[in-house]
């Protein structure tokens, strides 16, 4: 027996060795830290399509820039700092560009120190990998279309002024790319490359205003031509798009007014090489409102037949007149006393008795700190003081006409949003002002909207009480005659000049009302994908089907063939061309698609001239990113699923096919278990509905095992099938992949709800998805435990008072009491939760007092004695969204019922956890809590009893140096 034991084991020793090589190991919370990923924002492409750059590091680090040949495995490689950044290519592609921060450490440092820190500039030479360095760069930017020039602006000194008149020039360096011949110019507050490139604004501004001015410097030939010099200051350079004009502000000191004096500036006629300025204040100027000025505000800009300016004017308040004292010498002539008796109370005082009364200064006034709250204020005296700065700062467009020289206010105080439409042919005004008090209370939007003839200044209501919730207001042709607009379930267009309107979608036979909107919104509307570049067609969408409309809706013709019967919807456009004014049917067009049953996604094309659309690919992968190189026919897209993170992928076939991955995105996720995929689950709702959820498997799943699982929910999700989860510290604490690799499911199901019943419809919804989870034998029904954050946090904590099939549960931010939330105060915004309950997502209205039965059915603390599941709440006490008592309300509760209950609070933050020291603690102690109900480990102290306050110091060291072993 002994002598075949030994064999025996020896023939085992190498299947067991390779059963441990197979088991990789879970992600920690301690590995993410070094977790290293591509920054998404940072993806660019050169002009010519030949190069790619983006930047990718560790979550917590220094990172690195990458730029990248398209066509072969050519590489550069450079050290960036901890911020991330993207490149910018000249438009030769021969250069690229980019900003060095500081490193992690140094940036650290500073921090505790309170010493600035300083960004370089590197710039490369492609392809032959030459660097150059520029210390202390606050901005840079190549010239445009002209790939000859870079400028680089640099910081001040480190003890330059920081009061708002002190200058705010520095130096800016001319930097010929070619020859590196490099030319200074200091005092340079703000510099601007018209499109080509050709010329180069700038603005002086040095100490005293000494010379002071706009320039205008002609970058082939160097001269330079002052525009204008003045004892003033200058900002807000905005070229047209054209590049042979642009205006700016300028503003003067003026002993009448508190506040500085701004002028719109135009010049323009550049491209004659003959410079024209073109200077308006409005100050004391017929036809300009009083108490007035030009705005500092708005960007003024020129019509694009240089004939007018537009701008933005706002109040402007006068300085005080100095007042004489109440009570001064009188002297007498006594001649005239004489003949003028005086009454005993106005006689005048000797010179002995004369006494002068001491001047009152108001700033010694004790006033009282108060605010008033009146019923008939349009929005709530904590919406106007967190809206303050912006009405102070507010703007009303308004235009100067060069020629005659006349001035027109379009915006006022009733009609706020004016906007101009392409040609500046016409404006378009909305007014709300005789709605916003009934909207700001129920949420419903109504307007009149006005059409103004930007020729003769003539405005005309053309709508009264426009309902603008769910889609609603103008969308103008690229032509400016033609506007599209959406009114109870039906597509119109009008005829600007003429008014005239057309039934664009009436006579199709198709439901252009979103069907999957189920908020308190009266007929929400499908997309509208805008209109063809010649204003000949409108392209809008109803529930999965593209149609090509006329302008007068005479002429009806589908894009997509019939793809509601295959469940196929046009998702979106792709905007690929940068100058393109609607959608130009010369060009191929690209769309993002999407399959709403299995939740395949995809790209078509409706080729140039053609009328069909045309599906390139359809798989069980997510597209974003879709872009194209600008000069050149090369493509770019991001292509993602749930176990593949997010890779670019190139290709110069306009057919998309076939493309070559060019990126090595989270090249650690080798090393690490993972999810081993994900099942699509088709499921009934309790009240009728077919409804779906995603499943996410664990790492290492095995078919006929049973996991712990997740259940984590906010509105529909499964959507996002095929979308990658990032590893990362969320501010909700949940990171899907994070619980995969680490042995868990993940359920998330789509929730369909019923007006004036969102959480008995969430119970309605979730509960039968997780019995159809358990079915498939992938869920551990004794292991189950919910979560959810903000909306997800509400209806978790309303799940448990209505049933048990969860061990445990975590909600963060939720809303528990929907009576007492309702009018309560949104304090990110300012705004009442009344509007969000009536209109948005609350689905609760109207007020309780007429529906207290939907509201206390609704609440988890009027159910609060059935909760029989352990929680982990989460509420800050600055949350802005979800009033902290909510958390508070539900805590005390359930501590009095001696149910098990531990909220943890995060000073100062917000809805979400912003801090990443308060993300690593909550995303842990979740994870510790989740482990320890479903996994039977040990219980966190700070679960089992507790950590008391004078301890809690000691706690959280221990807990931070744990995290850095």
């Amino acid at each position: 027996m002994i002598k075949y034991k030994l064999p025996l084991l020896l023939l085992l020793l190498p299947f067991a060795a390779s059963l441990h090589a197979q088991q990789k190991p879970a992600l920690s919370w301690k590995d993410l830290s070094k977790w290293n990923y591509i920054r998404s924002n940072t993806n660019s492409m050169s002009p010519n399509g030949r190069w790619m750059a983006w930047a990718d590091g560790p979550t917590e680090g220094d990172l690195q820039l990458i730029i990248r040949k398209t066509l072969d495995t050519t590489s550069f490689k450079y050290p960036i700092g901890a911020t991330p950044t993207g490149a910018s290519f000249t438009k030769d592609t021969k250069f690229a560009a980019f900003k060095v921060s500081p490193k992690d450490a140094e940036a650290k440092a500073a921090r505790k120190t309170m010493r600035p820190t300083y960004d370089k500039l590197m710039l490369v030479s492609l392809p032959g990998n030459e660097k150059t360095t520029f210390e202390k760069v606050r901005n840079f930017s190549f010239s445009g279309e002209s790939p000859e020039w870079i400028v680089i602006q640099f910081a001040g000194p480190e003890n330059a002024s920081r009061d708002k008149d002190a200058p705010k020039g520095t130096d800016i360096l001319l930097y010929h790319l070619a020859t590196k011949a490099s030319y200074n110019i200091g005092n340079v507050s703000e510099f601007s490359f018209n499109k080509a490139g050709t010329k180069l604004a700038y603005i002086i501004d040095a100490n005293g205003q000494n010379g002071n001015g706009i320039f205008i410097r002609d970058m082939k030939t160097g001269l330079t031509t002052a525009i204008e010099n003045d004892k003033a200051s200058y900002k807000g350079i905005n070229w047209n798009e054209k590049g042979d004009a642009f205006a700016l502000l300028k503003s003067n000191k003026n002993e009448k007014y508190k506040e500085d004096v701004f002028t719109v500036i135009g010049v323009h006629k550049l491209a004659e090489n003959k410079p024209h300025k073109v200077s308006y204040s409005g100050i004391d100027q017929a036809g300009f409102p009083k108490n007035m000025g030009v705005s500092s505000n708005s960007n003024p800009f020129w019509s694009d037949d240089q004939s007018t300016l537009f701008f933005g004017i706002s109040s402007l308040e006068k300085k005080e007149e100095k007042k004489t004292d109440s009570i001064a010498k009188v002297k007498t002539d006594p001649a005239k006393a004489k003949g003028t008796p005086a009454k005993a109370d106005t006689v005048a005082k000797t010179k002995t008795d004369v006494k002068l009364a001491t001047p009152v200064n108001k700033a010694d006034i004790e006033k009282p700190d108060m605010i008033i709250w009146n019923w008939q204020d349009k929005r709530l005296q904590s919406a106007q003081q967190t809206q303050e700065i912006r009405d102070k700062n507010y703007s009303f467009l308004s235009s100067y006409s060069i020629a005659d020289k006349k001035f027109s206010q379009l915006a006022d105080s009733n009609m706020r949003s004016v906007m101009v439409a392409p040609k500046q042919l016409y404006a378009i005004g909305y007014d709300n002002s005789s709605y916003e008090l009934m909207s700001n209370l129920d949420g419903q939007s109504y307007t009149d909207i006005y059409l103004i003839d930007l020729k003769t200044g003539m405005k005309k209501r053309i709508f009264e009480k426009y309902y603008s919730s769910g889609r609603g207001g103008l969308n103008v042709s690229p032509s400016g005659t033609w506007a599209s607009y959406y009114n109870d379930g039906v597509f119109y267009s009008m005829n600007l000049a003429t008014q005239q309107q057309y039934n664009l979608t009436g006579k199709i036979k198709s439901s252009f009302i979103d069907q999957l909107d189920d908020h308190n919104v009266s007929k929400p509307a499908t997309p509208n994908f805008g209109w063809s570049a010649d204003s000949k067609y409108i392209f809008i969408r109803d529930n999965y089907d593209l149609w090509k409309i006329s302008a007068d809706g005479k002429n009806v013709a589908a894009v997509s063939d019939n793809w509601k019967s295959k469940k196929i919807a046009v998702q979106n456009k792709y905007r690929i061309y940068p100058d393109e004014k609607g959608i130009d049917l010369s060009k191929d067009q690209y769309f993002g698609i999407f399959n709403t049953e299995n939740k395949k996604s995809g790209i078509a094309i409706l080729e140039a001239g053609k009328t069909n659309l045309k599906p390139l690919f359809l798989d069980d992968n997510s597209y974003v990113g879709f872009s194209k190189a600008s000069d050149a026919k090369v493509f770019a897209y991001v292509k993602q699923n749930n176990q593949k993170s997010p890779e670019v992928y190139v290709t110069s076939s306009t057919t998309i096919s076939p493309a070559k991955q060019i990126t090595t995105n989270t090249p650690d996720q080798e090393k690490y278990a993972w999810s081993s995929g994900v099942k699509l689950i088709n499921y009934v709702s309790a009240n009728g509905d077919s409804l779906q959820a995603a499943l996410y498997l664990p790492a290492n799943y095995q078919e006929g095992k049973s996991y712990p699982t997740i259940t984590y929910i906010y509105e529909r999700l499964t959507d996002e099938l095929n979308a990658y989860t990032m590893p990362g510290f969320p501010g909700g604490g949940f990171n899907k992949a994070m619980y995969n690799s680490n042995g868990y499911a993940v359920l998330m199901p789509d929730i369909k709800y019923k007006l004036n019943d969102p959480g008995m419809s969430s119970v309605a919804c979730v509960v039968p998805a997780v019995k159809a989870a358990i079915a498939t034998g992938i869920v551990d029904e004794k292991r189950v435990a919910i979560h959810g954050h903000s909306w997800g946090g509400y209806q978790t904590s309303f799940l448990i008072t209505q049933t048990n099939i969860f061990k445990a549960a975590a909600a963060g931010a939720p809303l528990t009491n929907m009576i007492s939330m309702y009018s309560l105060i949104y304090w990110n915004s300012g705004g009442t939760n009344q509007a969000i309950f009536e209109s948005s997502q609350g689905r609760l209205t109207p007020g309780y007092w007429d529906n207290w039965d939907a509201f206390a059915r609704n609440s988890p603390v009027y159910h609060i004695k059935k909760v029989q599941t352990p929680l982990l709440l989460l509420h800050n006490d600055k949350d802005g969204a979800v009033d902290y008592t909510q958390g508070i309300e539900y805590y005390n509760g359930l501590r009095r019922l001696n149910k098990p209950v531990v909220m943890i609070t995060y000073r100062g933050e917000n809805h979400g956890i912003a801090k990443l020291p308060n993300r690593k603690d909550y995303a842990v102690r979740m994870m510790e809590y989740f482990d320890y109900m479903l996994k039977d480990k040990l219980a966190p102290d700070w679960w089992a009893k507790g950590v008391n306050r004078l301890d809690m110091e000691k706690h959280l060291d221990e807990r931070a140096f744990e995290a850095e072993e």
